[in-house]
């Protein structure tokens, strides 16, 4: 089940339902409807497997029990064997069939797992399980958290699938307070949700059946038609992911959470750096805090922190996959910020105006675009075909026949790009205006969406992009 689905909308309304009934019931109560809620809505996800999440939880939070009362050499211990019993599970349904065809083929051996499905949402829940541990180590977070609050921390049916990785700092301290929805919350939620249904429903699936073609065969297509493809997967998997995210972060903040924002225009970015502060906010920081941090950030000199940088994003590259193409795009925007940072003491030299701008946002994204044919090829001799085609192939005749057979999806492509460019203002502006329409507008407002959604949505539902991470 998916938040895109007829089914999920009118389960969801019934849970809201009651969630407002026990709202002024016990805070215990509450919290284990919510908890029954999201593990059922994790078990539709993903069948028994759905029981590693509160295996997890119990193993994990007794653990860090433990563990926060002791001191000296056995903590720092106790911490290394929490994270690791919090990986292992990640590390063997995501690593283990591929590790064993590659030792297959150096053995040159018939020896080979099969192929395991990977539960959807256990890189989200492992992660959040490990900043809760770490948390506590470094005395980061100091309040006392029961195991019930723990359990809802990791289930959290909102952040359950793709996230966004929500730290401790910000969920218990909400949890705990009287459970009041601002009628301002509940209306900004409604405008997320929405927002992200035409972001996911509308453009990211509709322009998804093209792009997915160019990436089948870019052999058989012009140079102009695979560029068309590239830009397209490029404003695909943003839309789909920060579509996602807006709608997880609307339905916590109609149940009284707010969680923080996880995209913030990344493409209008003028460097690498700040690409990845702006692109899946909850996932960069915490690649900064958990590992880049400890490796030794930029405290030891230029080169250790070009050397950390680089570890970090092939690590995040890993992370999204275990083939070598997932490598490559984690290990190319690693020396891309790290070539940023060793230059930064001649870029802070050039005086910031429309021109230096415009120029630095227009390379970051073009940088970006490339990157994201490794990411979304199935392998490198597609990437070669899909280059080739473009660098070689180009012919801009293409172009008229191109918008007249597809029209439509020029014209949503063309609208997702030029969004980019309405800026943060803009955007609150309208947000704004949503939560002081009047509630009919409101309700009208998200029907339209809804109809839209149905007349362009394929047959087929795209799952989200992030489900398979």
């Amino acid at each position: 089940m998916v938040f895109t689905t007829i089914q999920f909308w009118a389960a969801f309304i019934a849970f809201l339902f009651f969630f407002a009934l026990l709202r002024k019931t016990k805070r215990e109560l509450l919290m284990l409807y919510v908890i029954v809620a999201s593990l059922g809505f994790f078990y539709l996800s993903n069948g028994w497997l759905m029981l590693l999440l509160p295996a997890t939880a119990i193993i994990s939070w007794m653990l860090t029990e433990w563990m926060s009362g002791m001191k000296g050499g056995a903590r720092k211990w106790m911490l290394f064997f929490i994270v690791l019993l919090d990986l292992l599970p990640l590390l063997f349904f995501k690593y283990a069939h591929p590790f064993s065809q590659l030792l297959e083929q150096m053995l040159a051996t018939n020896f080979s797992l099969p192929s395991i499905a990977l539960p959807i949402g256990i890189s989200f829940y492992t992660f959040q399980a490990i900043s809760y541990t770490v948390d506590v180590y470094r005395r980061d977070f100091c309040l006392k958290v029961s195991f019930l609050e723990y359990l809802l921390y990791l289930s959290f049916f909102p952040l359950l699938l793709a996230g966004p990785i929500t730290r401790a700092k910000t969920f218990f301290p909400q949890v705990r307070r009287e459970n009041i929805v601002s009628e301002r919350l509940l209306y900004m939620g409604l405008w997320l949700i929405i927002l992200g249904i035409i972001k996911k429903a509308i453009v990211a699936d509709y322009i998804a059946q093209y792009n997915d073609w160019i990436f089948t065969a870019p052999d058989a297509y012009s140079g102009f038609e695979c560029l068309m493809g590239l830009l397209g997967f490029s404003m695909q998997i943003y839309l789909d992911f920060s579509g996602y995210s807006d709608i997880s972060i609307g339905i916590a903040a109609m149940m009284g959470i707010r969680l923080c924002e996880n995209f913030a225009f990344p493409y209008r970015s003028r460097n690498l750096t700040e690409f990845w502060h702006r692109w899946h906010i909850s996932l960069s920081t915490w690649f900064r805090d958990y590992l880049y941090i400890p490796l030794g950030g930029n405290r030891h000199g230029l080169l250790r922190t070009c050397l950390s940088l680089l570890v970090t994003m092939t690590a995040a590259g890993i992370w999204h996959g275990s083939t070598l193409m997932f490598l490559i795009w984690g290990t190319l925007h690693g020396i891309g910020i790290a070539i940023h940072k060793a230059c930064l003491p001649f870029l802070r030299d050039i005086r910031d105006n429309w021109l230096t701008i415009s120029i630095s946002r227009i390379l970051t994204l073009c940088f970006v675009v490339l990157c994201w044919a490794f990411f979304r090829s199935p392998d490198i001799d597609t990437v070669r075909q899909l280059f080739s085609a473009i660098f070689t192939r180009m012919d801009l005749s293409y172009a008229e026949p191109f918008l007249m057979a597809r029209t439509t999806w020029c014209i949503l492509l063309a609208a997702s790009l030029l969004s980019l460019f309405a800026g943060e203002r803009l955007y609150r502006h309208a947000q704004a205006k949503f939560i002081h329409w009047p509630w009919l507008m409101k309700l009208l407002s998200f029907l339209f969406v809804v109809q839209m959604a149905i007349e362009l949505h394929s047959s087929d539902i795209q799952p989200f992009l992030y489900f398979r991470f």
